[in-house]
């Protein structure tokens, strides 16, 4: 009964925290807003609903919508690695994309598709193909471990940030176009690109959801998974699949931005335990609710200019990183 009141309380104040991150970011902006101006948006004053409803809102959602990817990939390879230091950048992802996007600035790639530009296609493309690479490695006969895939990944990710720091090098004009890419940044949200990310997010969680069984039963270990009734490999590609989805969608949309899927996963397990089927829920609210205040704070902090989100949520994931390596020690390295 505990239990179930406290679950019940958590939701409250997620959805509590949810509604009011959304109105703040409705009513504050570079131009002052009060609510008798989104009421006028409402009762159709053109000039208003420009405002909130073609520039507020639609980055609110983005907003929301990439923090909940992260959140959820994040718990996803937090369970797949069983480390509690596992984040859904440490495949690759992030690193690719961000390369993606530099490398289409330098070719000139021009193709668009609805709600991406060129480098949001080429950076969904790059981190793909990256992820793709470091498993078809780790799963050689040498291998075939969740450590390989881990380091594997690593190595790759900074291979692949060698090479787009070599290109931002090269063409100085580009910086701009980077630090987009490299910091994260929804400056550039708009409707398109939350029609475009929304099925996936909705796909994604209910496979999760569906498979979170089978994620408690990979969290005892593989052999016990599998004497279980667990089809291990075919699981574990799954959520591979699934976490990379998330994470390259929503680099490719608002570039990369590093902490949350560390920060919200954890903080949601130390709270309501390893059960994956509360936990993935839970994590990817809490990470979209993380995402829209950090946004907020960017947008605000020094007013009307903007930081990019990602110095926002570094300032609050290292020290929480910081946290974990000195908490758990190095059996969690």
């Amino acid at each position: 009964m505990r239990a179930k009141k406290f679950l019940v309380g958590l939701a409250l104040t997620l959805l509590i925290l949810t509604l009011a991150g959304f109105i703040l970011s409705l009513l504050v902006g570079p131009v002052k807003t009060t609510a008798s101006d989104l009421f006028a948006a409402f009762r159709g004053q053109e000039r208003y609903q420009d405002i909130f409803f073609r520039l507020r809102l639609p980055r609110a959602i983005i907003s929301f919508l990439v923090g909940a990817s992260l959140g959820l990939a994040g718990a996803i390879l937090q369970g797949y690695f069983r480390n509690s230091l596992a984040d859904p950048f440490i495949l690759g992802s992030s690193s690719g994309a961000a390369l993606g996007a530099v490398l289409a600035a330098e070719l000139g790639f021009k193709l668009v598709l609805p709600g991406f530009s060129s480098q949001g296609i080429m950076a969904l493309i790059t981190s793909f193909v990256l992820v793709t690479v470091v498993y078809l490695i780790s799963e050689r006969r040498r291998f075939r471990t969740s450590e390989a895939l881990l380091l594997t990944g690593i190595a790759a990710g900074a291979l692949a940030s060698a090479i787009t720091s070599f290109l931002i090098f090269r063409r100085p004009d580009a910086y701009e176009q980077a630090v987009f890419w490299l910091l994260g940044s929804f400056s550039l949200a708009g409707w398109s690109q939350v029609w475009v990310i929304l099925p996936y997010v909705l796909l994604s969680f209910a496979a999760c959801y569906l498979l979170a069984p089978q994620m408690n039963l990979l969290a005892l270990g593989d052999e016990v998974a599998t004497s279980l009734g667990c089809p291990v490999k075919s699981t574990r590609r799954t959520f591979l699949l699934v976490s990379t989805i998330l994470a390259s969608f929503s680099v490719s949309v608002a570039g990369i931005i590093g902490f949350v899927g560390l920060i919200t996963p954890h903080t949601i397990r130390l709270l309501l335990g390893p059960d994956h089927r509360r936990l993935f829920v839970y994590s990817a609210w809490a990470g979209g609710v993380f995402l829209l205040y950090s946004d907020f704070l960017a947008r605000t902090i020094f007013s009307p200019a903007e930081i990019p989100v990602g110095v926002i949520t570094a300032a609050f994931g290292a020290p929480f990183f910081i946290y974990l390596l000195n908490r758990r020690g190095s059996r969690e390295i």
